[in-house]
């Protein structure tokens, strides 16, 4: 008897459409985002269903129980004890930051220190000064850990450092350092330092979806006094002297102070998470959190973070609150710029408003893909009346934003709907005004160095057509 092939092919087809449409219309994503889906596991059932599994479900719930479970756990790190002298903010610095707390982010705190560091080699010879004074422990978090020569001579330092009896621990992502193994992490765990890899990929159905849930962080933490957040990675492209002219143009910072306490709690976190044996107690919690001295003439500083297992999107919320206090200017670095609907409102509003909006993006990105669908939102952006800027190449890697003279911001972050919401980030947001008059400086030599984001006379249809088709991936990128 033959089998009736159609119909076989007719109710697989159908009972694959309405399974995969419910469970999509479960997680009660974003209108646009459902509808996006559904049509895709209509007109391309196989492919559409391989890609969702990797890059699409959010809610893993087990995964976010757990880090909660982290995070909870590290509440006592709060220092009832000692009062903390709170900065006078401007009015408008006042309202960001609020809009920070009520998202579950601390209010400012001063810094003794804030120094930017805005290239690789500079922050790199400033780490290896903090972890040669290291008296007790040395903390990392990093999404691109590599085998060349900057991870193998910071695997080194901090091997030397454990050696000398401090506590080290590394936590790397697994998906952003696929080339880390067991044998290059040997030194350093036969010195006594501990490694984890955060979110571990594994052959099983649990972690089909393993873009999702990352850490894209890049932190350090010495004795808890000092901080270093940024864009830059442990490779050899965020340094000239190994890379030469094809390093990435990159920004990070180094702060001192009772802000790195923050600093300090997300590391926990993600540790904890990744079971790394750690205990908190009464007896060694100013180890980890030192008390800070009285400080006369601080740098005011919010920490802020963001991951996937917060529906709120605090870093998203953050920025686009802060675009809409911009009166004069809003300056933004960003090696991705492929932002969703609300913030593309929100950077096209704040230009009707009069606010003098620009972007740098890099001429050409680190991935295809990525830097085709952002160059159908910078020339959208520019027929809206932003300025947008190509720098270089080498690769723009930094990851900034100055609105007015109310904040500058360093971060992790990309512009994009990726490091909002499917990957842990963090950021520091500086009211004060020396220091964004120095990223303002660092900004103005950057857009020195890039060209306007050309107009097309005559528009290639193939290339069109080809940026259109990686727009539709902006969700997941």
């Amino acid at each position: 008897m033959e089998l009736p092939w159609l119909g076989i092919f007719v109710v697989s087809y159908v009972l694959w459409v309405v399974v995969a449409c419910a469970s999509l219309l479960l997680e009660r994503r974003s209108p646009t985002a459902t509808l996006a889906w559904i049509f895709a596991f209509i007109a391309i059932p196989v492919v559409s269903g391989l890609y969702y599994m990797v890059f699409g479900p959010r809610r893993m719930q087990r995964k976010s129980r757990r880090y909660d479970r982290a995070r909870h756990a590290l509440r006592r790190t709060d220092r009832k004890d000692a009062p903390l002298a709170r900065p006078g903010l401007t009015p408008d610095a006042a309202s960001l930051a609020a809009v920070g707390r009520r998202l579950g982010d601390n209010e400012p705190s001063f810094a003794t220190a804030v120094k930017l560091l805005d290239d690789g080699d500079a922050c790199m010879r400033s780490l290896d000064e903090a972890l040669a004074g290291a008296t007790h422990h040395a903390h990392l978090e990093y999404y691109i850990w590599e085998p060349d020569e900057v991870g193998t001579h910071f695997r080194d330092v901090l091997a030397e450092a454990a050696r000398r009896g401090i506590e080290v621990r590394v936590v790397y992502d697994d998906v952003g350092s696929p080339h880390v193994g067991k044998a290059f992490w040997a030194p350093l765990r036969a010195a006594g330092g501990e490694v984890r890899a955060f979110n571990r990929v594994r052959l099983a159905v649990s972690s089909i979806h393993f873009a999702n849930f990352r850490t894209h962080r890049k932190i350090a933490i010495v004795d808890g006094k000092t901080g270093f957040l940024g864009g830059i990675n442990m490779h050899d492209p965020a340094s000239a002297t190994r890379s030469g002219k094809n390093a990435w143009r990159d920004q990070h910072v180094r702060i001192e102070g009772e802000p790195v306490h923050r600093l300090q709690r997300l590391f926990l976190e993600s540790w904890s998470y990744c079971k790394g044996s750690f205990r908190l107690t009464a007896a060694n919690a100013e180890r980890y959190f030192p008390l800070p001295g009285p400080v006369k003439n601080g740098t005011p500083v919010q920490i802020l973070d963001s991951g996937p297992d917060d529906a709120n999107a605090p870093l998203l919320a953050y920025f686009l609150a802060a675009l809409h206090t911009a009166r004069t200017r809003a300056l933004i670095e960003t090696p991705y710029l492929i932002p969703d609907e609300a913030l593309e409102t929100a950077l096209r509003i704040a230009a009707l408003r009069g606010v003098d909006v620009q972007v740098i993006v890099p001429k050409r990105g680190d991935s295809w893909l990525v830097t085709a669908a952002s160059r159908t939102y910078c020339e959208s952006l520019r027929n809206a009346g932003i300025k947008v800027f190509e720098y270089g190449p080498p690769m723009l890697h930094a990851k900034t934003m100055v609105v007015d003279d109310t904040v500058a911001i360093v971060g992790t972050a990309n512009l994009d709907n990726r490091s909002f919401r499917l990957n842990f980030e963090v950021a520091g947001a500086f009211y004060d005004q020396g220091f964004i008059d120095r990223m303002v400086a660092r900004f103005e030599e950057d857009r020195s160095a890039s060209r306007p984001f050309p107009s097309r006379r005559k528009p290639e249809k193939v290339r069109v057509l080809l940026e259109s088709i990686a727009r539709l991936t902006s969700p997941v990128l």
